[in-house]
């Protein structure tokens, strides 16, 4: 016996086989049994979910010896006509290969003969939408007032090239897509028929892939079916289809999470070495980063995800947020558009792979909108509390450290006594570290002295320099600084500055910091918490702020 394609084999014969199309089933079932057949039906829809197969199915049942009936025996000389295709008053005409105005002139001649063997002339008309223009019109009052003996079955997958005069005479039903788990149930029986091993991955992937036909289902599994060897698995389908398997992603998508750019590139190197298209590439992470963002919405529903979500780890679902994942499906959709463009699109591929290591640090314009937000009400109602005084471990400069001096040796300091004549061998004290000057006020004289004992640390250094006046009134020592940040940055490293005073004039009392500036900064009345906060937190001022910035 000659060899069958599987779409051809598995055919349905009766409206009850026809899966996927409940609606179209049940509405023309009833309308036989209650003897209420139309003159004309339009069966549009995607290719390959089952219009002609209905258009013959209905052929048969009105046809049938024992009929009309919803339930066609099969066995009757009608039925096995209309199967084989050989019947004569049930004429299949290709719309795209007639699509001339003297082709319809013939049908038209033709209606006028009542059916020499059955009870109704059926034309069945696949691709109707191809006929031209004056076709159609030729067309219209035979199909508004034909004999009663005469049907018309017209399909197509465009319906809206239909013109609507030839819509409003015919009763129209809308084949819909057949859902994954459908496609996917018919493969495994017909496997299970042919005596052929199949995972139930390799069943998913073909179903996905024939996106609701189930004849594209049939046809791909056939294909694979020949290099297989009776056991179909998901690792021959993508070895040999030059495939980007969802396990060899989720490697590249941990090799980024952990910071190995290098071997997630090199992952992508050895995919384009095994002869993967940079397309299928794209297309495989266009479709693993949308099967996240759907499951980061809430969506379980394998049809919809296109993908069985226990391949992927947990670590992986949870690293990236809504926005990092659109972001992502953005750049590899925008990538597919441009490759046509580009100069090298490998070279388009691995940039894309290299900015997605950076993605888990990515935060859209809403996001920091809503941090800055709730940031702005935690500081209104207090649960966080400004900090005027913001460590700055960068600037910092660490105490010279200070030996303790015991009370006894301060009064031998405060009296000290000769002992020059004394021979050196007598004298193993330690040395004694230099007396302070006498005290005396600290004058702007003093101030290129400071500098100079703060050039090991350039930025006090420079704050030195900013001194504008001094002044010292009684045990007081005020210091005018020409900026607020210097004002701030000499009063958070007081205790360096004390100390430095002390060395150079003796003085210790209190040192008060200054500034000539008259605009608010962000340590003296701030208006508005939230600019305060942010002004602290990149060491700048508040300058000129609205008062009805709140």
């Amino acid at each position: 016996m000659a060899y069958e394609v599987t779409a051809t084999r598995k055919r349905p014969q009766l409206f009850d086989n026809l899966v996927g199309q409940e609606f179209v089933v049940s509405t023309i079932k009833n309308a036989i049994e209650q003897k209420r057949i139309a003159h004309a039906y339009l069966f549009s829809g995607p290719r390959g979910v089952g219009k002609t197969s209905s258009a013959r199915i209905l052929a048969r049942a009105l046809n049938c010896e024992t009929g009309p009936t919803a339930l066609p025996c099969g066995v009757c000389p009608n039925c096995k006509e209309i199967t084989r295709g050989n019947s004569v008053d049930v004429i299949e005409i290709d719309g795209a290969s007639n699509t001339s105005v003297n082709d319809i002139r013939q049908i038209k001649d033709e209606v006028l003969f009542p059916p020499q063997t059955s009870r109704y002339k059926i034309y069945i008309i696949d691709e109707v939408h191809m006929l031209s223009t004056s076709a159609f019109n030729a067309l219209l009052k035979t199909i508004e007032e034909p004999p009663a003996y005469i049907i018309f079955i017209f399909a197509t997958t465009e319906p809206q090239k239909v013109p609507a005069t030839i819509r409003s005479r015919c009763q129209q039903f809308h084949f819909q897509l057949i859902d994954l788990h459908t496609i996917k149930a018919c493969l495994a029986e017909a496997a299970e028929e042919m005596g052929v091993q199949a995972d139930d991955d390799a069943l998913f992937w073909i179903a996905k892939e024939s996106t609701g036909s189930m004849r594209d289902a049939y046809t791909l599994f056939d294909q694979i079916l020949s290099f297989s060897q009776d056991h179909i698995t998901l690792e021959q389908i993508s070895d040999k289809l030059g495939l980007v398997g969802i396990d060899q992603i989720t490697e590249i998508v941990e090799f980024l999470l952990s910071g190995a750019t290098q071997n997630a590139l090199m992952s992508v190197q050895k995919l384009l070495d095994n002869g993967i298209s940079i397309e299928q590439c794209i297309k495989d992470f266009t479709q693993f980063f949308r099967s996240l963002l759907l499951m980061k919405e809430g969506i379980t529903e394998e049809d919809i995800l296109g993908i069985q979500t226990d391949r992927i780890p947990l670590v992986v679902r949870g690293s990236y947020t809504k926005e990092q994942l659109e972001a992502a499906l953005e750049m590899f959709l925008k990538l597919y558009r441009d490759i046509r463009f580009s100069l090298n699109p490998r070279f388009e591929l691995e940039l894309a792979i290299s900015r997605l290591a950076s993605l888990p640090h990515l935060a859209s314009p809403t996001e920091l909108v809503r941090k800055l937000a709730s940031l702005k009400e935690d500081l209104l109602s207090g649960k966080v509390s400004q900090n005027k005084n913001p460590p700055r471990p960068a600037m910092a400069t660490p105490k010279p450290e200070q030996k303790a001096v015991p009370p006894t040796q301060k009064a031998v300091e405060a009296e000290p006594v000769h002992r020059a004549s004394e021979p050196d061998s007598v004298q193993e004290q330690p040395p004694v570290s230099k007396e302070p000057p006498a005290a005396r006020a600290f004058t702007k004289s003093d101030v290129p002295t400071l500098v100079a004992k703060l050039s090991k640390t350039p930025i006090l250094s420079q704050v030195a320099l900013s001194i504008k006046e001094v002044e010292q009134e009684n045990n007081s020592l005020k210091l005018t600084f020409s900026t607020g940040f210097c004002r701030d940055t000499a009063q958070e490293n007081s205790e360096l500055l004390g100390s430095l005073i002390k060395e150079i004039s003796g003085y210790t009392g209190k040192i008060t910091y200054l500034c000539t500036e008259t605009e608010p900064t962000i340590h003296k009345g701030v208006e508005d918490p939230l600019l305060s906060s942010i002004a602290s937190l990149f060491r700048g001022e508040v300058k000129n702020q609205p008062k009805n910035l709140q």
